[in-house]
């Protein structure tokens, strides 16, 4: 565990837990979140100050107004304090407000000019405030590390990595694929940085926080930034990951240690089953395009008053796909199942074409 370099008076054998709501909303609500996860222990708050939205019109966040917010939850909790910074503004009113970290996301994180703005505005506060740099949006390993490296170029001692997944076109599992490959050989390239796992935004929803946490921590993550809510489902920001303090130290408390073994040595199989459930979703979403296709020569089967099953074709694709898997390795009785099983769902799609037209 490396956390220990980023805050004084944590415990190193224990992982960073950071918590707290994606967004300030109200005083009222800040405290009353922040005093409840203090009565669990936590140690870190969090709350967006500042919030980057993908399109004009939502929640931006309360701004400056909700800094002092912030000191309050300092000075009555005893917790330390962490916000998002995205300009040289935030950075400025961060730092003159105490915030203890500051975090850049995402969208920020993979902006060069963006992030030599902040790494200026930090050199020149002269303050050596922990800074947590979120991955880029896209899985680009090289500008994670040049962020990394603008802020650690700064002067800035105590830096850290939030891997909060990534963003991939289509529907999926989870909000942002973890690929979880990449933090590692982050941590591979720039050893000792405290890397923290960020569930909330890899999985989108709060059922997959527990499993997403326990995923990190097999992995030796050095952490987690989890979204706490004292009402997540009233939330005006990113309700659907946001977990109750109660909840979070439920799922904290549920953690299971990896019992002292060396972290090296258990990253292998964590990584190769999320390459599985990588693979596994590929498959699904290429098997929902194949049954697309299907639809369409329904229709067109339809239109042309044509059989819906096509004996000859399926045998010759048959031989085809049996002669492809035992060429890479897998049986010919297995394919023959798979496709069997396959082809009966391609005919109920164009059956269902069929009736639909004639209804």
């Amino acid at each position: 565990m490396y956390t220990q370099e980023l805050l004084p008076g944590l415990d190193p054998k224990e992982p960073l837990i950071i918590a707290g709501p994606c967004s300030a909303e109200s005083e009222e609500q800040v405290m009353a979140t922040a005093r409840e996860l203090a009565s669990y222990g936590a140690k870190v708050f969090r709350a967006g100050i500042w919030k980057p939205r993908t399109k004009p019109g939502g929640f931006e966040g309360v701004g400056t107004v909700g800094l002092p917010w912030l000191q309050r939850v300092k000075e009555e909790t005893g917790m330390y304090v962490a916000t998002e910074v995205a300009t040289k503004a935030h950075v400025e009113a961060a730092l003159e407000a105490g915030i203890d970290l500051i975090w850049i996301g995402a969208r920020t994180a993979a902006n060069p000019f963006a992030m030599q703005e902040i790494a200026d505005t930090l050199a020149a506060s002269g303050k050596d405030v922990p800074v947590l740099v979120k991955n880029p949006v896209n899985p680009d390993l090289e500008l994670w590390i040049g962020a990394i490296q603008r802020i650690q170029n700064a002067g800035i001692k105590r830096v850290g990595a939030i891997h909060r997944g990534f963003s991939a076109y289509g529907k999926h599992l989870y909000r942002n694929l973890p690929q979880w490959h990449i933090p590692i050989e982050l941590g591979r390239r720039i050893p000792n940085i405290p890397i923290i796992c960020d569930p909330s935004h890899i999985g989108g929803s709060r059922e997959l926080i527990s499993p997403l946490s326990q995923q990190a921590f097999d992995m030796g993550f050095d952490g987690l930034i989890i979204e706490s809510h004292c009402n997540p489902d009233k939330a005006w920001s990113d309700s659907a990951q946001q977990v109750t303090p109660a909840a979070l130290n439920l799922i904290v408390n549920s953690l299971v240690p990896l019992n002292g073994a060396d972290p090296d040595t258990t990253q292998n199989l964590p990584l190769l089953r999320q390459e599985i459930d990588r693979l596994d979703n590929e498959l699904i979403e290429l098997l929902g395009k194949r049954m697309g296709v299907c639809r369409e020569i329904g229709q067109y089967k339809k239109e042309h008053g044509m059989k819906v099953v096509q004996g000859g074709r399926y045998s010759d694709m048959m031989q085809h796909r049996q002669k492809l898997a035992s060429d890479m390795g897998m049986g010919e009785e297995f394919i023959r199942r798979v496709y069997a099983a396959i082809h009966e769902e391609s005919v109920r799609q164009q059956i269902d074409v069929f009736k639909k037209d004639n209804k």
